[in-house]
């Protein structure tokens, strides 16, 4: 009786707090992953990418570039800063110290005829921001697949005061 008792009310207690699946165009954060911002979180200034749907993210086809995001007594930095790459590589993004951590780009400041593919390729992205990141090697991964040559500046908005920028060339 009492199995039958917590089953039912553990039951209830789903049911209230939506415990089906996720609806359409949301998406529920893995155990120990990091929660996801909106883009009313946003600080970093640029256009909303609105209007047509852009392509599905693009599969990578080329190399993975590893990015690490340190925090930590020299300062908050990539490592590198400066990237350079070929469209269809991958960059993996992991943190190693000092989160939270963000991957956010000017989107003012990206060739616009790829800001719609750079978003579609950003996964769990809101325009422009990668989720935040807090756990040392929580990774974020971002294929530059479809993307036009040029170069794309980002920084991680939490750690803007303390200079974290980066760049990407797309050669």
């Amino acid at each position: 009786m009492r199995h039958t008792f917590l089953t039912g009310s553990v039951l209830a207690l789903l049911a209230a707090c939506g415990g089906g699946e996720p609806k359409l165009g949301t998406s529920r954060a893995a155990p120990g992953a990091a929660a996801e911002s909106s883009p009313a979180d946003s600080t970093t200034p640029g256009p909303a990418v609105t209007g047509a749907a852009a392509s599905p993210q693009a599969p990578v086809a080329g190399s993975i570039i590893e990015v690490k995001m340190i925090g930590d007594s020299k300062g908050y930095r990539f490592e590198p800063a400066r990237i350079e790459a070929k469209p269809g590589d991958e960059v993996r993004f992991v943190v190693v110290s000092g989160g939270p951590h963000e991957v956010a780009f000017d989107l003012d400041r990206v060739p616009e005829e790829t800001r719609m593919q750079l978003v579609a390729n950003m996964p769990n992205g809101a325009n422009g921001h990668s989720p935040l990141l807090s756990v040392p090697r929580e990774t974020w991964m971002l294929s530059l697949s479809g993307l036009k040559p040029g170069v794309y500046p980002f920084v991680s908005t939490p750690r803007l005061a303390q200079g974290m920028k980066g760049e990407l060339e797309i050669k």
